[in-house]
């Protein structure tokens, strides 16, 4: 009879791990049973590869099906990945036995179907089958018949061994466990003991309380365990080494008959999984993350690993780390401070009956000593130590799709290695590398892998020759990759198809000129081919204004700076020229009778379209949004507020004259105005901007005309709006105007379009200037 040789474990956990490395050794079982996908055995042999590092993660996925997929991570300290080195080295067999997720993603998928015609209102049959069992009245009743007060309580929250760290003291199971397993130094194995400490506590308590599709799943997981176990001991295996999580030592040597599981197991629905080897983080082994196994402090697991064990190495260790941290900050952090926070943690493990200090003695010794109680220091310390930013890696020869491939070229060719720490990317358009780069990235966010995100402020601004980039990789990359790998198998395929396909939804001008704007800064011609022809038919089909003013400032933007980084500007001069005209024809009308709140959502929409139709600057397109904008000004029905806007746009264009402007005051301000009509004009035409008061000399003596010629009652009627208007000021800015009125009244200068300028003189910095912005002269 095979000799089975069982060990629970925690998933991830130095101590688990260190004890099950010894024990594979003592015992060179062979054959190695191990808790993770079937699908994935033909990667064993690539746990050892050159070029892989933890931590990684499996990844199993559906590729007919690509909203199913699920990770199984593995860190240097987990307990399979052990068994994994130890089994791919030895030559020995190592099969995983969980449930496959041909059947797993087969079952979510019959739920969510059955969870749809239940919203529909249909009848749901088949569920019984596609399930298994239901559960019995007999099994629910014993879960209400079970513990009350404390331990109904430790039950709810999924936390049996709450009781064993009660009664030992501890204040929850985490803190128990780490003392007593991953903390300890001794090297002998104490599988044994975490056998019938679980076998117990799952006798007593029972299974957590969970869902009936939860509990049946469990009971599959268990069934097919059991069933690879009796599997491997009919092909004579001797010593065989089943690996799994603790909790499931007592549902795996549980006396079950096999014919029992083969029918539990019976008729499962399955779907075509592939499986392949993905980097991961530590960021997304802890249960911040999400993740359900997760951990608190992979960085402080790591360190566990790594230091054996021993009790010594293990808190020196810890703290220097920490000092060269805060020497790194240029924070004070002497050799006395190492030796007081190592006898301080000492203490305090003493006090407490343990042998050696652990995580929390050592949080509470560094803030005492290093940080003097500022738990502010503490911060840095969580994220780069507790936490930690390691990536793991995987080699080439890992089987993958050709659209990863293709990723993998062009980060190795453009030298952009994916990093889980966050870091910053000052790119230069004008080195043909750094283009090659930032269309890369532009490419990666059209297929919704935001690897880098573009900063909007700086020199990153349109039109400079640099944009900046934040870059941070998420190991969930790698599956929308996968995902995104049926639109081509180069990078430049998919993010052009999957940006035609989004077109085709798309229904808003604003949304279209966007795209159209990724597309040309991804230097993807199909897409703006594609997007263009839809934004011209949308715009063709709509006379709403808002959306026609909307989608000018993308499209000018294009248009205008386009050639700095290297597009085709022209291709969207045809569209950006009728939508112009198209806005201009209907902001008339869609400016009538409009209530405060519309009227100020139209503001912003003017004022950015009238910066966008600068930046075309055409005669005839720039002609006719300014005789809009006239129309605006002087229409009875048209809101005060944009009449007042209207004017000011007008004035610095020099379309409006000096006279014109004081006429258009006197009369929206006189006294037979009502005020709040009144209030609303002024604060339109001063455009909540001081620095046009400040500086403009013009408008300045026209406010200032107006206000001299009140009478004193009518001055007194109107300074609370003046005052609402100025309220949107600065004080900063109050105060410099106040400095400008003390002035007394300065002449204006002379318009610029009168005065009389030599031409020659202007165009001389011309041909340095187009070689500082590397145009074609």
């Amino acid at each position: 009879m095979s000799a089975l040789h069982y060990f629970g474990v925690r998933h991830h956990g130095p101590g688990c791990a260190r004890s099950l490395r010894d024990a594979l050794f003592a015992l060179q079982p062979d054959c190695v049973l191990v808790e993770g996908p079937p699908e994935a055995d033909a990667l064993v042999p690539l746990a050892i590869a050159d070029g892989m590092q933890a931590p990684v993660a499996l990844l199993s996925y559906c590729p007919d099906e690509p909203g199913f997929a699920v990770y199984h991570p593995f860190a240097e300290f987990s307990p399979e990945w052990q068994a994994l080195q130890w089994a791919a080295r030895a030559g020995v067999p190592l099969r995983f036995i969980d449930l496959p997720r041909a059947n797993d993603f087969g079952l979510d998928k019959a739920r969510k179907e059955a969870a749809a015609q239940a919203a529909q209102g249909e009848p749901v049959g088949g569920l019984d089958e596609v399930h298994g069992e239901d559960l019995g009245a007999g099994e629910a009743a014993s879960h209400a018949e079970g513990p009350t007060s404390d331990e109904a309580a430790a039950t709810a929250n999924n936390d049996p061994l709450s009781w064993l760290a009660r009664a030992a003291g501890f204040d929850d199971g985490e803190a128990w466990w780490n003392h007593l397993v991953e903390e300890r130094g001794a090297p002998e194995s104490i599988f044994p003991a975490i056998s019938e400490a679980m076998i117990g506590l799952r006798r007593e308590l029972g299974d957590p309380v969970r869902s009936a599709d939860e509990t049946q799943r469990e009971k599959l997981r268990e069934a097919h365990m059991r069933q690879c176990i009796r599997a491997a001991q009919k092909e004579g295996f001797e010593r065989i080494a089943v690996v799994c999580g603790a909790w499931h030592l007592a549902g795996l040597q549980a006396e079950v008959k096999a014919r029992d599981d083969a029918a539990l197991l019976k008729r499962l629905p399955k779907l075509k999984v592939q499986a392949t080897w993905v980097p991961w983080s530590y960021r997304h082994l802890t249960r911040a993350s999400g993740y359900g196994a997760g951990i608190h402090s992979p960085g402080w697991y790591e360190h566990l690993w790594r230091s054996q064990g021993a009790p010594l190495e293990r808190t020196a260790g810890w703290l220097a780390r920490i000092a060269r941290l805060m020497r790194a900050r240029d924070l004070d952090c002497s050799s006395a401070h190492l030796i007081e926070a190592t006898r301080l943690a000492e203490a305090l493990a003493a006090l407490r009956g343990r042998p050696a200090p652990s995580l929390a003695e050592l949080q509470e010794a560094t803030r005492s000593v290093f940080a003097m109680g500022d738990d502010a220091v503490l911060t840095f310390i969580r994220d780069e130590l507790l936490m930690g930013d390691r990536l793991g890696t995987v080699p080439a020869s890992v089987p993958t799709v050709p659209l990863q491939r293709d990723l993998e070229q062009a980060q190795k060719s453009l030298r952009l290695k994916p990093e889980a720490l966050q870091k910053t990317l000052d790119l230069d358009l004008r080195q043909p590398n750094d283009l090659a780069r930032s269309q890369l990235l532009h490419r990666l966010n059209l297929m919704d892998i935001p690897w880098g995100r573009i900063a909007t402020v700086g020199r990153s601004a349109r039109g400079s020759f640099h944009e900046i980039w934040t870059l941070q990789w998420q190991p969930e990359f790698a599956l929308r990759v996968i995902e995104a790998s049926r639109w081509g198998q180069t990078i430049a395929q998919a993010a052009s198809a999957q940006t035609v396909d989004r077109c085709a939804g798309l229904h808003s001008l604003a949304e279209l000129a966007q795209v159209v704007d990724s597309a040309l800064l991804a230097d993807l011609q199909p897409a703006v081919n594609a997007a263009t022809r839809a934004l011209q038919d949308r715009a063709a089909l709509t006379g709403d204004a808002a959306q026609l003013l909307t989608a000018l400032p993308p499209l000018a933007n294009v248009f205008r700076y386009g050639n700095v980084r290297g597009t085709d500007a022209a291709l969207v001069a045809q569209v950006l020229d009728g939508l112009i005209l198209r806005a201009a024809i209907s902001l008339p009308l869609a400016a009538m009778a409009l209530d405060e709140t519309a009227a100020n959502a139209l503001r912003e929409s003017v004022l950015t379209a009238h910066k966008a139709i600068g930046l075309r600057d055409s005669a005839e397109q720039t002609g006719a949004w300014q005789r809009a904008l006239r129309q605006l000004a002087e229409a009875a029905g048209v809101h005060p507020l944009l009449q007042g806007l209207c004017l000011r746009l007008l004035l610095e264009a020099g379309v409006c004259s000096d006279d014109d402007a004081a006429q258009a005051m006197s009369l929206h301000l006189s006294r037979g105005a009502d005020p709040a009509q009144a209030a609303a004009w002024l604060d339109g035409f001063l455009n909540r901007n001081a620095t046009v008061l400040l500086h403009d000399a013009t408008v300045w003596g026209l406010l200032n005309a107006w206000l001299a010629s009140l009478s004193e009652d009518h001055f007194l009627g109107v300074l609370p709006l003046v005052r609402r208007s100025f309220s949107a000021f600065g004080a900063s800015e109050r105060h410099d105007l106040a400095q400008r009125a003390s002035q007394g009244v300065v002449a204006a200068p002379v318009s610029a379009a009168h005065s009389e300028w030599d031409l020659t003189r202007a165009l001389q910095p011309l041909p340095v200037l187009h070689q500082l912005m590397g145009l074609n002269v």
